[in-house]
């Protein structure tokens, strides 16, 4: 799965100049997780990582150029997506 989530993190970065790498990181757990937890509260079978990169990806492809826009409108993230000034992402 780590392999998955690289390649959605350097997908996300080249589309999206105004995320820092540990953003993009955040960004793609939470759309991972979020695909996961819906399609199983759904009562889905489980379909494999595969299915859920491919969606991501799709969403990345899609959104991705906005996803620092979404912030402005949900403020529940906005600690999951702040960048701290401690690190160097």
């Amino acid at each position: 799965m780590r392999e998955h989530h690289q390649k959605l993190v350097e997908l996300l970065l080249e589309k999206n100049d105004y995320l820092s790498y540990g953003q993009a990181q955040t960004w793609i757990e939470l759309l991972w997780d979020d695909f996961e937890t819906t399609r199983a509260k759904a009562g889905r079978d489980y379909k494999g990582s595969e299915m859920t990169e491919k969606v991501v990806r799709q969403w990345i492809e899609n959104y991705g150029e906005k996803l620092h826009e979404f912030l402005a409108t949900n403020p529940k993230y906005k600690h999951l997506l702040e960048q701290d000034p401690k690190t160097l992402n």
